[in-house]
């Protein structure tokens, strides 16, 4: 009688060919394996606000999905096409204050102010952005982190747009469960549309641009056109999210234009993963609540809040996403041998 023995291998195993992203279909197993942790992904997304009974909470997980919207259009300029953007916050007080003129002075409901206040608030900063696309890195990033500034102070010091007193009175959801299931699946179609655009031929001549632009150059590559198509997506990526956050809250004034916008999609993409799209909003559902949790802790909420972000930064300098995936891909079953 043969003796059986027994040895471990990798799940993986005859399951990657050619590269990390190239996959040979073949069995049920293989079709498992590949599609799981999106499986796990999008279930976990669509079923999470059920699990939350609280609407505190509730509105917490919506906040935590517009600023995975701002992460989401970071991460995808920074690591996809080279460019440091920080104007998430030019995005939310565009995108806002258009929602909510249009509502307040024309009247239009917000199912129409909304995606009017998308498209053309991605026009305007797109405009405001094009004459930076020259500079890159620091230069870059300083510019498109002064625009909100800029935007905040001539609201304030011309007294327009309500001044400092903002446009209130604004059409609000009709209940937290539409706000909820609106949001998240939108976080969800954005996140794997982008993913699907940076594997096409349009993301790799992005890839290129980024590490290498004068070779694109030289490849009679219109490079400037890329980049304001890349900046147009990320711009209306972040006006929806700051129309949607305007009628929200039913109201729009100077505090779209905070910085925290701007700061926070980075904190969660260093957290989550920087060049995966769905590791922006991981981070952004983590950080979210661990803000609100730390409130109570009153003035030292920042020491506690910038211990934790600086832990998880220096032990897990990858991202949780990056760490999970390669954990996910070395896990090994007991096979005959």
């Amino acid at each position: 009688m043969t003796e059986i023995t027994r040895r471990k291998e990798r799940i993986d195993r005859k399951i990657k060919v050619l590269t990390e992203d190239i996959y040979a279909i073949s069995s049920l197993r293989t079709i498992v394996y590949i599609l799981l942790p999106r499986f796990v992904f999008i279930i976990g997304m669509l079923i999470l606000p059920l699990m939350i009974s609280s609407m505190a909470w509730q509105k917490i997980l919506i906040i935590s999905c517009i600023f995975s919207l701002l992460a989401i259009s970071y991460d995808f300029l920074a690591n996809f096409v080279g460019i440091v953007c920080l104007g998430g916050a030019l995005f939310i007080g565009v995108g806002g204050y258009i929602s909510g003129l249009l509502n307040s002075v024309l009247k239009l409901p917000l199912y129409f102010s909304i995606p009017i206040a998308t498209i053309f608030g991605g026009i305007i900063c797109t405009l405001f952005l094009i004459p930076c696309l020259p500079i890159r890195g620091i230069y870059f990033a300083i510019v498109s982190l002064m625009y909100p500034l800029l935007f905040s102070r001539v609201i304030q010091a011309l007294e327009i747009f309500g001044g400092t007193d903002g446009l209130p009175g604004l059409d609000t959801f009709p209940n937290i469960w539409f706000e909820l299931y609106i949001i998240v699946p939108i976080t969800l179609i954005v996140t794997f549309s982008l993913r699907r655009l940076v594997n096409e031929d349009f993301g790799i001549v992005l890839r290129a641009i980024r590490d290498n632009e004068q070779a694109v150059i030289a490849s009679n590559i219109n490079v400037n056109r890329y980049k304001t198509s890349s900046v147009f997506i990320a711009s209306i990526i972040g006006c929806f999210a700051g129309a949607y956050l305007a009628h929200l809250y039913g109201w729009v004034g100077l505090s779209l234009f905070a910085l925290d916008f701007s700061i926070f999609p980075i904190a969660a993409t260093v957290i989550g993963g920087g060049g995966t799209l769905v590791g922006p909003v991981i981070g952004s559902i983590i950080l979210a609540p661990l803000s609100e949790m730390l409130r109570a802790f009153g003035p030292l909420r920042v020491v506690f809040y910038s211990l934790i972000l600086a832990g998880l930064v220096i032990y897990k300098t990858e991202g949780l996403v990056p760490f999970l995936e390669r954990k996910y891909h070395k896990t090994e079953r007991w096979v005959d041998v």
